[in-house]
């Protein structure tokens, strides 16, 4: 197993206190003797389509995440219902797909009790889950307990794998270890050389732990000093200290991993306390158009971040074969807004799930979820092949926000290196305005 994993011991302690912790009621977790049984075997028989359980954040202070949610996955449906669906050999026939959206308000034990209730409940034949390890977490956990298959994206791999082993979950994201890579590879593009003291708002949670210590760890590595003031819990407004640290050991560079409302109040304290480094490259917060616009006046300018995804990516659907920049525009005039970095992700994981179940062609859980551990697909956001661990990696670039000409901001890439089938479609600026 990969250095980002943990040992067995470890995972299997982090699923069972999550598990306690989100208060899975003691009835549901008796109902879990009917899954592998005859309810698992019979519920096809009492529908005539295929049922895909969907969490997702579409309130709460992640549900810029969410938003695109349920138009890509509803897209992705319909290219393959037009042709009938997927036939399963229990019924004989084609059948419909269709999807089950719940909102988890952002909320990790919401988002274990809807899991559970789509699997206990509804009787899906497999779910798709994504959007940060505050919803992938708590689903696969719940996947795993109740056996059954799980497609999740969107949350960095060692957050993931945090909550494993896994048996019934299939993970494809980007690494924190690779994200450190890019980072500090953008920020090796400064020409001077004296701008080496990176400052992190790393939070309380599954994502703040990993990329704290990778970044503690290879920061010095790289010939970078790190400032770490601790961590934080979800909703501070105080930043104070982390403002004063920073500029007590002339931080250059500010850095971390944070929901866009705290990002908003950190950034927006930063300047109030004359505190602008000359570069800020924050990874969640800054990834999305309405998070950006939500910061105001030109506080936007010049900020970077990864891009996991967007309309320059060569990538197609494997359901129609239209490419990223026809998604996107297809998204834009149909609902008047920007494009955002999920919309791909959202719309290849039902690629991934349709895949399965046409490999499949069966319901049953064991065959399904074999299915789904045999991708190799190429996808709207590149090849999905799992590997020993359960997940792929995908691919990661570097962006630069700038004043935009048909949208108030807009996201350049200024970052490739990798990736170079992803073009640069701007330099990055130095340093950001105002520092």
């Amino acid at each position: 197993m990969s250095d980002a994993g943990r040992g067995n011991r470890e995972r299997n302690s982090t699923r069972r206190d999550f598990l306690k912790r989100v208060g899975v009621s003691g009835a549901a977790l008796g109902l879990a003797s009917l899954l592998p049984g005859s309810v698992r075997k019979t519920h096809a028989g009492k529908r005539d389509f295929v049922l895909i359980g969907h969490p997702n954040p579409s309130t709460g202070p992640i549900s810029d995440f969410g938003e695109a949610s349920p138009w890509a996955g509803l897209r992705a449906l319909e290219a393959v219902n037009r042709e009938g669906g997927v036939y399963v050999e229990e019924l004989g026939r084609k059948v419909l797909v269709r999807m089950k959206t719940v909102d988890t308000e952002s909320d990790p034990t919401r988002a274990a009790d809807a899991a559970s209730k789509l699997i206990l409940h509804d009787e899906i034949d497999l779910m798709v889950v994504m959007h940060t390890p505050d919803t992938v977490n708590p689903v696969a956990a719940i996947c795993e307990r109740f056996e059954t298959p799980c497609i999740s994206l969107d949350a960095p791999v060692e957050a993931w794998l945090s909550g494993g082993p896994f048996k019934w979950t299939y993970h494809a994201f980007w690494t924190a270890d690779s994200l450190a890579d890019l980072f500090i590879g953008m920020w090796d593009q400064y020409k001077d050389r004296s701008g080496r003291v990176v400052g992190g708002f790393w939070p309380n949670d599954a994502d703040g732990k990993a990329f704290s210590e990778i970044f503690a760890k290879k920061l010095p590595e790289r010939g970078y000093a790190v400032v770490d003031p601790g961590r934080f819990p979800f909703f501070t407004r105080d930043y104070g200290a982390f403002v004063g640290a920073f500029k007590k050991n002339k931080v250059d560079i500010v850095t971390g991993v944070i929901i866009p409302p705290d990002w908003a109040a950190a950034w927006r304290q930063c300047r109030r306390h004359d505190f602008v480094p000359k570069i800020a490259t924050v990874s969640k917060a800054i990834l999305f158009p309405s998070a950006v616009n939500a910061l105001g006046g030109n506080l936007a300018d010049g900020l970077t971040c990864e891009v996991w995804w967007s309309p320059r990516h060569p990538f197609t659907s494997s359901l129609t074969g239209e490419s990223a920049q026809d998604l996107c525009d297809a998204w834009t005039k149909e609902t008047g807004k920007q494009w955002t970095q999920p919309i791909g992700f959202k719309y290849a994981g039902i690629e991934i799930a349709i895949d399965a179940l046409k490999r499949a062609r069966s319901l049953d859980k064991n065959r399904l979820r074999d299915a789904v551990a045999r991708t190799d697909l190429d996808t709207i956001v590149g090849r999905i092949k799992y590997n020993q661990d359960h997940y792929a990696e995908t691919p990661l670039v570097g962006g630069q926000w700038v004043k935009g000409q048909k949208w108030p901001w807009e996201l350049e890439i200024v970052y490739n290196a990798g990736h170079p089938e992803i073009r640069k479609t701007a330099e990055m600026v130095f340093p950001i305005p105002g520092a």
